[in-house]
């Protein structure tokens, strides 16, 4: 592990408040200035699963969680033997001794202690966060506030507990890491929370959603936030009814976005497809898990990036872009929010579980997001569809005295149906006209991050495997350059020229190299080799940087 890097790392059950003990390590962290990545690792069962929750943290910006972790804290026996090869060098792992005689470690009897308190167990994660109180050198005021302000129900009993378990870790392994305070606290959310407040600055109006993770949490945290925003959420009765209601919600004016994963964007092809003919500007979240089919629901991949470029029937302008941090998501939703309005069509902002779900200390100026503005109709014959230099056509919704139709069958200008060859023609061409518009207007911001290096190699990521890839190099010491790409259609070709006949590798997480096969065909790049990872866990930095060592050679 980096030396600057101090890593938590508690599991247990579900149900057993594993990952509620993460996020208070977290905020402890944040609290004292330091910068935090968080990652949460959940199988999908409510309770007796497997969980647990990995916090890293430094002085310094830290862009991926270490699973090599300076203090383990495991509840139960499974947790024991999963992590027993995650403890860091000078690391210590502290288990439960009521569910395992073992001498690698340090016992405390979590169970027959909690036992003594009513919300048996839910005291676990009381107790993993007085562990870590007492290994980072907290004192017991510390503690207890923390205790006070985050554990508040019960909160006579979770002093108690949290204050015996205190007293048995202390004097074992008090103040064996102490914490550098960083420069200032800043704001930490999840990737989901991060697009939902980058919607909302950008002028959202209305959300559809059908709970599908990772993507679930938007549609939660939209609607807790419904009521301070001025918000509309819906929670439909299936993906096809959010699809066909955001679409019918844009042609009133609203802003409107759907959120979804890779199943249940499938159920929205047709919607999708609807979304284009009639150059209905929604904003569709597609955050990946693995598939096909159910795959393996609370994991990540990134394999659904061939389908979001060639999603629906037909030809018309998809836009599609992926965050590469959790502070990019929340500016990249506005700016996306934006270009589906001023080119009137459907946008997916591309994530994955691992973006969606981690938690990340970042800093926001709302004032430079980006806010969603159409071209509007302003005087004479009101034509919906009405042809123009850049195939954008001037919007106008009702009320209104002048007839706005909107059409799923080819359609004139007016918007009525067609079927005269002619005419079909004419409108392909007036839509087809959009994507030189949007190149244009793509040239003018950034579309493409590059960091230039020393080694002749060049790096290719997207989306939140970006900052697995930072965070590897910097443990690893290595230079190559890195690219990574924000807008994947179109592609930013005009941005990569210059890496054609170099040394590229790529590293993505598809078993097929959907990215690399992009690059190549779109770009013209010529790959040397892919590294990937499709076990549907994240890339964990130190290993990667091993692989990276061993195609850098």
């Amino acid at each position: 592990m980096a030396s600057d890097v101090f890593t938590f790392l508690v599991g247990g059950k579900a149900g057993e408040g594993v990952k509620k003990a993460g996020s208070v390590a977290a905020h402890i962290f944040s609290s004292m200035g330091r910068h935090v990545f968080q990652m949460d690792d959940y199988m999908s069962l409510i309770r007796g699963g497997h969980n647990f929750s990995v916090v890293s943290t430094a002085p310094r910006w830290i862009s991926s969680h270490y699973m090599n972790a300076n203090l383990v804290v495991n509840f139960d026996k499974r947790s024991y033997k999963t992590h027993i090869n995650n403890i860091a060098e000078n690391g210590i792992m502290i288990f439960n001794s009521d569910e395992l005689d073992v001498e690698k470690g340090i016992g405390i009897p979590l169970s027959s202690e909690a036992e003594k308190y009513p919300m048996k167990e839910l005291m676990f994660g009381v107790g993993a966060v007085a562990i870590l109180s007492a290994v980072i050198g907290f004192e017991k005021d510390e503690m207890n506030q923390i205790i006070r302000d985050e554990y508040p129900r019960g909160i006579e009993d979770n002093l108690s507990y949290a204050d015996k378990i205190y007293n048995m870790v202390y004097p074992v392994c008090g103040k064996k890491f102490i914490l550098d305070k960083g420069d200032k606290k800043r704001l930490i959310i999840t990737g989901n929370e991060a697009i939902s407040l980058g919607a909302i600055t950008g002028g959202l109006n209305v959300y559809y959603g059908y709970p599908m993770t990772p993507a679930s949490s938007i549609l939660h945290f939209l609607a807790h936030e419904a009521e301070n925003f001025g918000l509309a959420v819906v929670h439909a009765e299936s993906e096809i009814a959010v699809i066909n209601m955001a679409i019918g919600s844009s042609f009133t004016g609203a802003r409107s976005m759907v959120g979804t994963s890779g199943g249940g964007f499938a159920l929205m092809t047709e919607g999708f497809s609807l979304a284009g003919m009639t150059e209905a500007p929604v904003l569709i979240i597609l955050s990946q898990r693995p598939g096909p089919a159910t795959g393996v629901p609370t994991y990540t991949e990134q394999a659904d990036l061939a389908f979001a470029l060639t999603v629906g029937h037909g030809d018309f302008l998809r836009i599609v872009a992926s965050p590469r941090t959790v502070r990019e998501a929340y500016y990249l939703a506005a700016e996306m929010l934006d270009l589906v309005w001023k080119f009137q069509t459907p946008g997916i902002l591309l994530t994955e579980k691992h973006l969606s779900e981690s938690n990340m200390t970042i800093e926001i100026d709302f004032e430079k997001t980006k806010w969603a503005e159409p071209k509007m109709h302003e005087k004479g014959d009101y034509k919906r569809y009405r042809d123009t230099e850049d195939g954008i056509s001037p919007m106008l919704f009702p009320p209104s005295k002048k007839i706005i139709k909107w059409n799923s069958y080819e359609h004139d200008e007016f918007g009525i149906t067609t079927e005269e060859a002619e005419k079909i023609s004419f409108m392909h061409d007036k839509r087809n006209k959009k994507l030189d518009a949007l190149i244009e207007h793509l040239k003018g911001q950034e579309t493409v991050r590059k960091i230039y290096g020393e080694h002749p190699t060049n790096i290719f990521s997207y989306g939140s495997t970006y900052m697995s890839v930072l965070e590897a190099l910097r443990y690893g010491k290595l230079n190559p350059t890195t690219i990574a790409p924000i807008y994947l259609n179109p592609l930013p070709i005009w941005e990569l020229e210059e890496f054609k006949h170099q040394d590229n590798i790529v590293i993505e997480q598809s078993s097929t190299g959907q990215f690399t096969k992009l690059l190549t065909e779109k770009a013209g790049l010529e790959i040397r080799s892919t590294i990937k990872q499709y076990d549907g866990r994240p890339f964990d930095p130190i290993e990667l940087s091993q692989k990276i060592k061993e195609v850098l050679r």
